[in-house]
């Protein structure tokens, strides 16, 4: 190994090239960026559309109908699910995978092309999925008067926040608006011969600006403006209205007033409406931490120039809090961790320099992976730092397995050059094979699709250069300094095998004596790698863990038709439900049309008596009781609001009452399982819609023509928007109305019609109707469906899954009619395929680099033996602590398989040097477990320390990386004790079985011989 033997003769160049990768990434961890989660792009889509108060069934028929049609021609689109109800239409797009951007912009394309075309449509929307908000610094301003703080917030607040460059824009809602109403008095433009209409018009032309032209001739060519804008209640007033052969003022007839609109506010803080919320929006070059300084640094200087008087100053949620201490969990952990894997070491070692060779690898190696990072534009997040977590156990596996080769063979007495050569270079062959095993399971995980894979490719790319760091510190500075630095201590007498070792010797020695003791070895850990399958129904499942911040998001789903009034007494009864929930803290309540959202924020640090999971679950059970007696359809969680429920199941056909039915007898059996809650149904409530039904005879016989109906009803609910005027340069809408309103069918009904006849009731020339409309229709890729939605409580998904997949599948649904799992449930069946798909790839993976690398086909399948017995020990770990089987832990499952083998890989390349060599099978497996035993133990020992602090993480990201530890630690220690045991017996079997098949062979083939010569005789 002439490369080798360069290294260590050059350590000034290896030190400089240490020193300029530590201080490389030095610079990086600071350069990074931090943030919560990486900004990714989904490959999906979200678009809303809304229509005023048409009816869902209009809705569905002029607008979601038609562009499903169109939005399905776009290439590159997977599905698409539209929600429709009155006077609302959303769509959930999904695009296949790595066309989302491309497919998104044909989307915003069709969608703003149809909203020019029909007159219906009055606001859309269209948004595609990803990891970043549009606001993550949340604040209110309360606890004085309202106009005081409106003035604050919109004079001094907005404008110093916005002033800032980490800041993109403020937003704010609930200051005090004004509007100027002008409210028609119905006789009195009738009696004067006047239609609304030109009244309106009026109005309009009178408070207009505009530039009439520009005078060429005259100096600097000055352009000609029209200004006659309304600025006063009293230039409303005065708007002179043509009638007949004069003028008369808009006053005479109709009342105008500055008035305080009733709907400015859209938030409610603890039931009460009286404080402003703002809202902060980062600058896209500038990390939530530098903005969330900025801001908090900005309000203090506001409060030290007295501009806060008589109200307070609140945070309500700030995203870099929750990276911040994201950070600092998994920065202790990862320290924690190293600190744990030295402790280890050297209580194996007992050599202080051995100890600090190791010690410095662990830095220099974490150092050069922030480089790694910042050079491939990595951010610091939750992703990347549990990746760099799990890395710091394995990190120091392979200096510790030539470090310990290296402190063998100057044991043994040779000189210290010869040492490290021939250390590195009996250890060599297995390192590589590890990292490279280890590396390649992480391959397949791109193969999971859609924002998964993304989270996960990058946790495991981390992973895999941390490895990779850890290999080139290994192959470079651990020999380097193990030459001169590493000195063994004198003893006064021989080295003594220890009990454990002498044990270890005499066991094997037994199993690879004959072949019976190793098939009973194999025999028994068979039977408890089946015995654990039986458990795994025992484990908790979900798709992804909670993160636990002491902060909760939810959706309350109002009933269609809830007036201001029934909002202010469900906000009341929200309000006083969650201040009885022990360790709530505060509630907001953001209104947003048919969805209440709200943001619960609870106690923190000392103050904290309950675990969240409980007061979470508290939550949901409190405000779901809630239903029986508010207009409330669901509370949920927000992320199974975005992902679909928990429970979610699709019943597909054309006729609404035949869906109902089977829904109805569909949710009779899901309520009898066990676990599930808050069951809702899409199509269970409607609402009334009065259809008008004109008779024909009378409108003809009075003169008439069923557009002079049409339009005299219009006008009967008359309210127009007459655009906005300037008082005190703040801008103010202008809107006109009736005096009086028509608020029921009788009034509507007594109006009267002017006819040549005379007045007429409006009674004698149209009928109303009353029949019921679903408020909500759903569709499923162009087709009619009905979801049925449920929580969980008290249980997992994993265990729901199975219940209400047997329940569907026992299900008897009519012809044309289907039944089928969505939401998390689907979401999870998808999951499990891919990652067993995912194991698969990742398993032929590690057998074929190790097939190359020992030139061998029945080698690797020696090692991988070792594989089943990680799903033991993972299967206990879960089952003991009761964590959670979840992506993430499933992750754990598949990098246990390279992090396994490598012990397997140091036993069986020893073993096969030692063959080499002319021992026999049974002296090279017992030598080799003797050589073996030391450099896995301290492997696994230490890689297990090194993740315990993450194992027992709580906090943010703790239930992101205690279910991956958790798996990673059970799974690694169980089966590295079993791997000193099943490796050798495995091996005898398969040699014995070569060895027969041999024997066979050749005795073939001399019977052949002699039956041959016998023939030529």
């Amino acid at each position: 190994m002439r490369w080798l033997r360069f290294i260590v003769k050059r350590k000034i160049l290896i030190g400089l090239m240490a020193v300029l990768a530590v201080m490389i990434g030095s610079y990086a961890v600071f350069e990074l960026n931090k943030e919560l989660l990486p900004d990714i792009k989904m490959d999906g889509a979200y678009v809303e559309i809304r229509a005023e108060d048409l009816p869902a069934i209009e809705m569905e028929r002029t607008i979601t109908s038609p562009l499903e049609q169109k939005l399905q021609g776009i290439d590159g689109l997977e599905d698409i699910h539209s929600t429709t109800t009155i006077g609302r239409t959303t769509f959930q797009i999904t695009f296949e995978e790595g066309s989302g951007d491309d497919s998104f912009q044909e989307v915003e394309s069709i969608v703003n092309a149809s909203a020019s075309k029909n007159q219906d449509i009055n606001n859309t929307e269209a948004l595609q999925y990803g990891t970043t908000q549009d606001y993550e610094f949340y604040m209110d301003v309360s606890g004085g008067d309202m106009d005081e703080m409106t003035n604050f917030v919109k004079d001094v607040l907005k404008p110093r926040l916005e002033e800032l460059p980490e800041v993109r824009e403020v937003d704010l809602g609930g200051t005090t608006e004004q509007q100027m109403n002008i409210e028609f008095n119905q006789e009195e433009i009738k009696n004067m011969g006047l239609d609304v209409l030109q009244v309106t018009d009026a109005i309009q032309q009178t408070n207009h600006a505009a530039a009439l032209g520009q005078l060429n001739e005259d100096n600097d060519s000055p352009s000609l403006r029209w200004n006659t804008t309304l600025e006063s209640i009293e230039d409303v007033e005065n708007i002179k209205i043509p009638v007949q052969d004069e003028f008369i003022e808009l006053k005479e007839i109709a009342e105008i007033s500055l008035d305080q609109m009733d709907n400015s506010s859209f938030v409610w803080k603890n039931g009460s409406k009286d404080f402003v919320f703002a809202q902060v929006g980062r600058a896209s070059d500038v990390t939530q931490i530098d903005m969330a300084d900025a801001v908090r640094e900005e309000i203090q200087n506001i409060r030290e120039e007295g501009l806060v008087n008589d109200f307070d100053i609140h945070e309500v949620v700030a995203q870099a809090d929750y990276v911040q201490n994201s950070i600092d969990g998994v920065t202790n952990n990862v320290l924690l961790g190293g600190i744990i894997a030295i402790v280890m070491l050297f209580l194996f070692l007992r050599n202080v320099r051995a100890t600090f060779i190791v010690g410095i690898s662990i830095p220099t190696s974490i150092l050069l992976t922030f480089a790694a990072m910042w050079m491939f534009d990595y951010s610091i997040n939750i992703l990347t730092l549990i990746g760099l977590g799990l890395g710091i156990g394995m990190m120091v596996d392979s200096s510790i397995v030539i470090l310990e080769s290296i402190y063998r063979k100057k044991e043994l007495g040779l000189p210290p050059l010869e040492a490290v050569i021939e250390g590195t270079k009996e250890v060599a062959t297995a390192v590589i094979a590890s990292m490279l095993t280890t590396i390649v399971v992480f391959l397949p995980i791109g193969l999971i699709g859609g924002e998964m894979g993304q989270f996960m490719i990058m946790l495991s790319a981390v992973v895999a250069i941390t490895l990779i760091s850890s290999v080139l510190v290994s192959f470079t500075l651990i020999p380097s300094l193990s030459e001169k630095f590493l000195k063994l201590q004198k003893r006064k007498r021989k080295k003594q095998d220890g009990i454990l070792l002498n044990g270890y010797s005499d066991l094997i020695s037994r199993i690879v004596k004959k072949k019976r003791y190793s098939a009973a070895v194999i025999g028994v850990f068979v039977f408890m790698f089946a015995g654990s399958l039986m458990f795994v129904q025992k484990i908790p499942m979900t798709i992804m863990p909670d993160m636990f911040n002491r902060y909760a998001e939810l959706m309350v789903d109002l009933e269609t038709g809830v007036t201001p009034d029934n909002k202010k007494e469900i906000v009341s009864s929200l309000n006083d439900t969650l201040s009885s929930i022990e360790d709530v803290e505060s509630s907001y309540v953001l209104d947003n049309g048919s969805v209440f959202y709200t943001i619960i924020n609870m106690t923190k640090d000392d103050e904290i008596t309950r675990d969240q999971k409980e007061v979470n679950e508290e939550i949901l059970r409190s405000l779901r009781e809630l239903e029986d007696s508010h207009p409330i359809e669901n509370v949920q969680d927000v992320m199974s609001g975005e992902a679909g429920a928990p429970v979610q199941v699709n019943i597909k056909g054309e006729d609404f009452e035949k869906l109902q039915t089977i829904a109805d007898d569909f949710i009779k059996e899901l309520e009898e399982t066990d676990g599930v809650v808050g069951v809702t149904n899409s199509m269970e409530r409607t609402s009334p819609e009065l259809m008008i039904e004109l008779n024909e005879e009378e409108i003809e016989e009075a003169g008439l023509s069923q557009t002079q109906i049409r339009q005299f009803m219009e006008q009967a609910f008359f309210m127009m928007p007459l655009g906005e005027m300037t008082i005190d340069k703040e801008n103010i809408p202008l809107t006109a109305q009736w005096d009086e309103q028509i608020n029921s069918a009788s009034g509507l009904l007594d109006l009267d019609v002017s006819t040549g006849e005379g007045e007429e009731s409006l009674s004698r020339f149209v009928q109303l109707t009353r029949i019921e409309r679903p408020n909500e229709i759903s569709h499923v890729n162009g087709e009619r469906s009905l979801s049925v939605t449920a929580d969980i409580e008290e249980t997992d998904l994993g265990t729901i899954n199975r219940d209400v997949q047997q329940i569907i599948n026992d299900f008897d649904t009519p012809a044309g009619y289907s039944i089928s799992a969505a939401g998390d449930l689907e979401q999870q069946q998808e999951l499990i395929q891919e990652m067993l798909f995912v194991l698969g790839i990742a398993i032929f993976l590690v057998y074929l680099v190790m097939a190359v690398q020992f030139n061998h086909l029945i080698h690797p399948i020696i090692v991988m033996s070792v594989i089943p017995m990680t799903f033991v020990g993972a299967v206990l770990g879960l089952l003991i602590t009761q964590r959670e089987l979840s992506i993430m832990s499933g992750m754990g499952v598949i990098m246990l398989i390279g992090i396994v083998l490598n012990n397997a890989i140091l036993l069986i390349d020893r073993t096969n040097q030692l063959r080499r060599q002319e021992y026999s099978v049974r002296e090279a497996l017992i030598e080799a477990g003797r050589n073996r035993i030391r450099p896995i133990l301290m492997t696994t020992l230490t890689t297990a320390g090194g993740m315990l602090p993450l194992a027992l993480a709580s906090g943010t990201a703790g239930n992101y990386q205690a279910p991956m530890a958790t798996v990673i630690i059970s799974g690694l220690l169980f089966a590295s004790l079993i791997t000193l045991l099943l490796i050798p017996a495995v091996y005898r079997l398969f040699t014995a079985a070569g060895t027969g098949f041999g024997k066979w062979s050749r005795k073939k083939k001399q019977t052949e011989a002699a039956e041959e010569n016998e023939s030529a005789v």
